[in-house]
């Protein structure tokens, strides 16, 4: 009889135990708003805000209540308005284009290679139809960043990061979200820290710094963040800046600050355990894996795999055949959006072109979370589940 997995593919680790402590230190003391602090405090928001920024090397951070929100206040701080053109990947997340539309703009796509990366080819035809680009490094994909940012500064096209599934991550050693004018990040639960919802945005430019601060609800509060520009930042836009509340609050910020200390360890644990499934999948008949490229500092927190060229039916058949043996594999091809997955013509309230090359690309991702509670064994099971099971589909 076969083996089966009976491990759970959305169960986390549990919190440490400094950060619980952390979490009932602000709970006993009631002050959970970030600006509700006592006399000489320095708030636990703050703290992550001037702490992420060193870790990443970035002058400033703002701490807020999601990463989605992150994205749609780093639009509006760089000036997208209503009906403005925005590029962004045919390969994501809802919550991307959903904060383009958020604002009022209108998201334009731009197709997806078979490295899961934004076709920069494509980029470059689409390049003079858009001010913005926000880039999605989705699942964890980094493109040639160095083409890409050459390209975009040529074209004067501002560059938004979607790090949601990179932090952690780096392009030939430049940490990602450092590239771009903004880089947005996400403390969701199934991210690379946990604290449910939350997001941090960096930045360099003083500017949108401020209007990011501003945007998020400050309530002339900014000299209470310790890393944020000047006061005589604020003094310049404090006027013309709408407060669109959006804060992360001091509980979350407590228990993602031990987090954020341990991720360059908890980073090479996904690695190991992505290294162990490419292995056990490589050279699968009627699989193609997604190989890394040698520049790519990556975080494996999932993995994706492309049965190019199968038919809906078969995708369908494996998906089934791996789920019996308790392998939860989701595919992004799916005629039909479901839970997490959908594709660009999904999300009808924006118009979208035909891309038949990025259709042939989508219609094969498929798509597995590697959660830290799995074992290196239990990857190997994995592994041998999926390569059975594929095999069976592709011969039969």
């Amino acid at each position: 009889m076969s083996d089966n997995f009976t491990g759970n593919f959305t169960q986390q680790e549990p919190i440490p135990e400094e950060a619980i402590d952390a979490a009932l230190a602000v709970l006993r003391h009631g002050r959970l708003h970030r600006y509700n602090v006592a006399p000489g405090e320095l708030g636990e928001a703050a703290l992550l805000e001037q702490e992420f920024a060193a870790q990443m090397g970035a002058k400033y951070c703002l701490a807020v209540s999601s990463g989605g929100y992150a994205l749609a206040t780093a639009l509006r701080a760089v000036g997208v308005k209503p009906g403005d053109p925005v590029l962004t990947n045919a390969f994501t997340l809802a919550p991307v284009p959903g904060s383009i539309a958020s604002v009022g703009a209108v998201p334009i796509f731009v197709g997806v290679t078979e490295d899961l990366t934004i076709d920069l080819d494509d980029l470059e035809v689409k390049l003079d139809r858009a001010r913005v680009l926000m880039l999605s490094h989705m699942r964890g994909h980094l493109c040639d960043m160095d083409r890409l940012m050459q390209m975009c500064d040529a074209a004067g096209v501002t560059v938004i990061e979607d790090c949601a599934h990179t932090m952690g991550a780096a392009w030939r050693g430049q940490l990602s979200g450092r590239q771009g004018a903004i880089g947005c990040y996400s403390c969701q639960t199934y991210k690379h820290v946990n604290s449910g919802e939350g997001g941090l945005l960096i930045t360099d430019d003083e500017e949108l710094a401020a209007k990011a601060t501003m945007l998020s609800g400050s309530y002339m509060l900014y000299e209470r963040h310790l890393a944020a520009p000047g006061p005589e930042v604020f003094e310049r836009i404090k006027y013309t800046t709408p407060n669109v509340s959006g804060r992360m609050d001091n509980l979350r910020a407590a228990i993602l600050r031990p987090q954020l200390r341990d991720l360059d360890r908890q980073v090479q644990r996904w690695n190991e355990r992505y290294a162990v499934i490419e292995s056990g999948l490589r050279d699968t008949p009627g699989l193609t894996i997604v190989d890394r490229p040698e520049a790519e500092t990556f975080v494996g927190s999932s993995i994706q795999f492309l049965l190019l060229d199968w038919s809906p039916e078969r995708i369908a058949e494996v998906i089934r055949r791996c789920a019996t043996r308790g392998v939860e594999v989701k595919w992004f091809g799916g005629a039909e959006p479901s839970g997490f997955t959908s594709r660009y013509d999904s999300w009808r309230y924006a118009e979208s072109e035909r891309m038949p090359d990025s259709d042939r690309i989508l219609t094969g991702i498929m798509d597995m979370r590697v959660p830290l509670t799995f074992s290196l064994e239990d990857c190997q099971l994995i592994a041998r589940i999926i390569r059975a099971e594929v095999g069976a589909v592709y011969q039969s």
